[in-house]
């Protein structure tokens, strides 16, 4: 048993750790879970992408969003993200249990103040594709 056995246990180890610890990636709100997002809830892709030279401007205005949107009972799922092989293209991914939760969402004073900054730092709007959630195999 050399050290390359002991480092692939380690990193065996570790991945059991975190995930017997049920660490929910992405959510602050303990004990999220896959299992409480419902059947049939819906779901936003959203993008959007920055003016040239307004990159760091539009990312400094939308993180301040994901502490408030995973603080709304209401939201189950958020990630805003930037795509590594185009710098300024941002998207979203997120999920509210219902059509109506997600026009609540967007009815936030936090939310309206965001989308007024973004003929300044965006070009075009928020381009966004609305799904549904499937269950998993036998749920």
């Amino acid at each position: 048993m050399g050290v390359k056995w002991f480092s692939r246990m380690s990193i065996v180890m570790m991945a059991f750790c975190v995930f017997s610890m049920k660490i929910a990636v992405g959510q602050t709100v303990p004990g999220m879970s896959y299992a409480k997002i419902p059947k049939g809830a819906y779901s936003i892709i959203a993008e959007i992408h920055a003016k040239p030279g307004k990159r760091e401007d539009l990312r400094a205005a939308t993180l301040p969003l994901i502490h408030l949107v995973r603080s709304d009972p209401k939201n189950l799922v958020y990630f805003f993200q930037e795509d590594r092989e185009h710098p300024g293209r941002f998207i979203f991914f997120e999920v509210f249990a219902t059509k109506e939760d997600f026009e609540a969402h967007n009815n936030m004073p936090y939310v309206k103040e965001w989308f007024a900054k973004l003929p300044e730092l965006a070009d075009g709007g928020v381009t966004t594709t609305r799904m549904e959630v499937q269950p998993a195999a036998g749920k």
